[in-house]
C-alpha cells in the first residue's frame, strides 16, 4: 500500500470520519439502518485518513500524494 493521499486529503477524511460518527450516533446507532451505514462510512474514511491509502484512488490511478512514486 503506497501512500497515495496528500496531508489536506487526510484532514478532510479525518473531519468527514468525526461528522458521520457522530450523525450515526445521533440517528439512534446500532439500531438504525441508516446509523449502520453512517458508521461504515466513518470506519472507510477513519482508515484512508490514518493510512494514507485509498483503494479507490489505486483503481483510478489518483495520487494527490506530492511525493513522486517510486517505481
Amino acid at each position: 500500500m503506497t501512500v497515495n493521499e496528500s496531508d489536506l486529503d487526510r484532514i478532510i477524511r479525518a473531519g468527514i470520519a468525526v461528522t458521520a460518527l457522530g450523525a450515526g450516533m445521533a440517528v439512534g446507532g446500532l439500531f438504525n439502518p441508516l446509523g449502520i451505514g453512517l458508521f461504515g462510512v466513518a470506519g472507510m474514511a477513519a482508515f484512508t485518513a490514518v493510512s494514507g491509502y485509498c483503494p479507490l484512488y489505486s483503481l483510478l490511478g489518483i495520487s494527490t500524494c506530492p511525493v513522486p512514486q517510486q517505481r
